[in-house]
């Protein structure tokens, strides 16, 4: 069914969406929280990884799929220009919106209560709300992004391997948002395309030392920004803008008007 283009559009955001569904259920109904949640979405990664791993005859194991300079996306080959030169638009369109509905979606009921989520999930139980229902909710919505963002990858990446879902790709979005600065959209769009960037660079003149400094990126984005790039221009312009309207301190009997006169000048003081 994948040979149709209609079918496989869909599956894209719906097979991932109905996955994240039923595992983030079973994880959220029992209550797995922090690391825990963490190692156990990892070992599920891994299990996966393994299993097509094992798949030489299906797709090609541990090589992955490879794009050849016959394939094709809707007709149109992709080894022309105009084809990359489409699926780089595409990209751009499909960022733009992913963007606009997070922010809708962030800005909305349904992302206040998030928030109230995440600072206390005892409260928002007490409250009427379902938790197990909010986190699998926006757990499939991350789910069905991250499909489109591994189908727009693919066309444009040239392959394809299990290798894309072991841990350092993990660890390397986790990265992303901390440079970038987390709890903003705009900090995780900047932290991809940076760190991105840095590790074409760095990994084509030195692919051994590569994973070294992503991790001594990320120690010291942690110790030195903490809130990432986005969050400590956000402080810097907080401060300034915090200097521009300062009021000089003015006590407050200064309305009061004392007068004094002598023989020869009166003279007024403002206290």
């Amino acid at each position: 069914p994948f040979h149709s283009p209609v079918f496989a559009l869909a599956m894209v955001v719906l097979l991932p969406m109905t996955i994240a569904g039923v595992l983030g259920y079973m994880i959220f109904r029992s209550r797995v929280q922090d690391v825990y949640f963490s190692i156990i979405t990892q070992a599920l990664t891994a299990i996966v990884s393994l299993l097509l791993i094992g798949q030489q005859q299906a797709i090609n194991g541990t090589n992955g799929l490879p794009i050849n300079n016959t394939s094709t996306l809707f007709g149109l080959p992709l080894s022309a220009d105009s084809t990359k030169l489409g699926i780089y638009l595409a990209t751009a369109i499909c960022l733009g919106l992913a963007y606009l509905f997070c922010r809708w979606l962030s800005e909305s009921r349904f992302g206040l209560l998030l928030v109230a989520l995440r600072d206390d999930e005892n409260r928002v139980r007490f409250a009427g709300y379902n938790p197990v229902t909010l986190k699998v909710i926006v757990f499939m919505v991350s789910a069905g992004l991250a499909g489109i963002g591994g189908a727009l990858f693919f066309p444009q990446g040239g392959i394809i391997s299990p290798a894309a879902m072991g841990i350092v790709p993990s660890i390397e979005i986790v990265i992303w948002v901390a440079v970038g600065g987390r709890g903003t959209l705009v900090g995780a769009v900047l932290g991809a395309i940076l760190v991105n960037e840095a590790k074409s660079i760095i990994s084509t003149k030195n692919p051994e030392t590569w994973t070294l400094v992503m991790g001594a990126l990320f120690v010291g984005v942690v110790l030195l920004f903490p809130m990432g790039i986005v969050g400590f221009l956000q402080m810097q312009l907080g401060k300034l803008r915090a200097r521009m309207t300062q009021q000089p301190v003015v006590p407050e009997n200064a309305a009061e008007i004392i007068s004094t006169s002598d023989a020869e000048n009166s003279t007024l003081f403002t206290i």
